[in-house]
């Protein structure tokens, strides 16, 4: 399937408004600083996790809810500061969790949190509702110390809503801007992380994906973005869209701290049956930070996710000379059939996405308004001035038409999923070749949005890795008229430690990201 079905955008509404300074909007210091530097801080006695906390609590007021208005976040958590106090005190006897201990995280409005905070996916029909208890992913980064501050702004259900739909718009968060450019897409459905993690509004952020909703974010909002391999990461709290190709992941400006979030939310959940195939198949991600791991790297540059965008090949074209420089082998590929699981994927997510959500409102929202498919579609008719104003609910009334999961149709889709995806797709081109990983452009630069039109997306390299359910890491690569251009690495399962260290020697090397400036347009510049 092609991101475009998921990758839907929105008005850039304060777009007219003048670009405001970096300077003035207090980009950089420690608010644009990563995680070993907060800790470093921390650690030495000249920070502290509140301290830190309410710095970001501060900026969100003046970028996201002021100034910019990049509505990137949905909710605050009203215990933030709280949570920090607890995590300063844990320090100050000396009972450090590790790295993420008092470190500010954001995640996205689709991940239960068990406190006083709703998790909606953006949908007024799941407004006020709180999770019955926090999903296994929150739990797991609350165990390593983090600040979880708020939830982010995504596209609405995760973008499997419309056909013509606008990423980064949702009934309840409404539509947020991209900080590189705001009349431009962010993206989605990851898009309230994207914004967020790219103007400084937290540390880290969690996303999730079922077809390129972290990469492509992360891609066009400039940041470094990890789609696990399907079972590295629980699912179970996380509103799905479809079993066999969702994970959350982490957004992070930078490989080190995105591979330090990965290590936190990794693990074993009896609740998630499918994290049991990763028993002993979690790598060092902290110990692949290492330079030179592209010294010796066979790496296929998929030629058939080129071609899309000039401008942003040429970018990618100077990305490959620079992995070449540092020592990798590149071999000119061709993914194939690439195209023989489009249909497949949209037939295997809506059959999925009606099982799957009734599952997930049966255990963690038993006393929301809806229960099911049918009850939401219901819900949307019946407040569609709110939800329904911009486009429609396609692929909600889709999925409800579809029977169950013991369907033959559904069994056959899988089946030819996984068998073009995987056996006669990524694992044939890399045993072909004896490839460590495959490369190409992860997609952008950002699209202007367009409620009339709905998105524009230029072609990205999501698909693959989505469908397979295997890795996916897009790091900065560079820029077009100032809009980020992201490089793809995908390797095959549980390759996500040698993926970090091509990554992080890539990105090391060329230090391409940039913090975002917050224009009116980039449009002007350009003419």
């Amino acid at each position: 399937m092609d991101r475009r079905d998921f990758v839907k955008i929105g008005l850039a509404a304060g777009a007219a408004s003048s670009s405001v300074s970096a300077r003035a909007l207090g980009t950089g210091g420690i608010l644009d600083g990563g995680v070993w530097e907060q800790q470093k801080l921390m650690a030495a006695g000249k920070l502290t996790s509140h301290s830190l906390t309410s710095q970001y609590l501060a900026r969100i007021k003046t970028i996201d809810k002021s100034g910019p208005r990049l509505n990137s976040i949905i909710e605050i958590n009203p215990e933030a500061l709280k949570i920090a106090l607890e995590m300063d005190r844990e320090r100050h006897l000396k009972r450090v969790r590790g790295p993420l201990h008092g470190i500010p995280v954001l995640l996205k409005d689709n991940i239960a949190t068990g406190d006083r905070m709703s998790t909606t996916a953006g949908s007024l029909a799941l407004s006020g509702v709180r999770a019955a208890r926090d999903a296994h992913v929150t739990a797991q980064l609350r165990a390593a110390g983090a600040v979880i501050i708020g939830k982010t702004n995504l596209s609405e259900w995760a973008n499997m809503r419309s056909t013509h739909s606008v990423s980064g718009w949702s009934a309840r968060g409404g539509l947020t801007l991209n900080p590189y450019s705001l009349d431009r897409n962010c993206s989605g459905s990851s898009s309230g992380s994207g914004a967020a993690i790219a103007a400084g509004l937290a540390t880290l952020a969690v996303g999730t994906e079922t077809d390129g909703s972290i990469v492509s974010p992360a891609c066009i909002c400039g940041l470094v973005g990890i789609k696990p391999t399907v079972g590295l990461v629980s699912r179970s709290g996380i509103i799905p869209i479809a079993h066999s190709q969702d994970t959350a992941g982490p957004m992070a400006r930078s490989v080190a701290d995105a591979a330090l979030m990965l290590s936190a939310m990794a693990g074993i959940d009896p609740k998630d049956p499918v994290t049991q195939e990763s028993a002993g198949k979690a790598g060092d991600y902290r110990g692949a930070l290492t330079k030179g791991g592209l010294q010796g790297a066979r790496i296929g540059v998929a030629r058939n996710y080129f071609g899309k965008h000039p401008d942003r090949d040429a970018v990618i074209e100077k990305a490959l000379l620079e992995l070449k420089s540092q020592g990798a082998v590149l071999v000119e590929t061709q993914l194939p059939n690439a195209g023989k699981y489009r249909d497949s994927e949209t037939e295997v997510l809506l059959y999925e996405f009606k099982a799957d959500l009734a599952a997930y409102l049966r255990e963690y929202a038993p006393n929301a308004p809806v229960s099911n498919m049918s009850d939401l579609i219901a819900f949307n008719q019946q407040h569609q001035q709110k939800e329904l104003p911009y486009f429609g609910q396609e692929y909600l009334e889709q999925a409800q038409a579809k029977g169950g999961l013991e369907s033959q149709a559904y069994k056959d889709a899988l089946a030819n999923n996984q068998r073009y995806s995987r056996a006669e797709g990524i694992d044939q081109v890399m045993k072909e070749h004896q490839l460590d990983a495959l490369v190409a452009p992860t997609g952008g630069p950002a699209w202007l949005t367009d409620f009339v039109n709905g998105d524009h997306f230029n072609g990205g390299f999501s698909s693959p890795a989505a469908v397979a359910g295997y890795p996916h890491i897009t790091v900065p690569a560079g820029y077009v008229h100032g809009l980020p251009v992201g490089l793809s690495f995908v390797g095959a399962a549980y390759s996500e430690a040698a993926l970090i260290r091509m990554a992080y020697s890539y990105e090391q090397a060329t230090l391409h990201r940039r913090p975002p400036q917050f224009p009116a347009s980039v449009s002007l510049a350009v003419r």
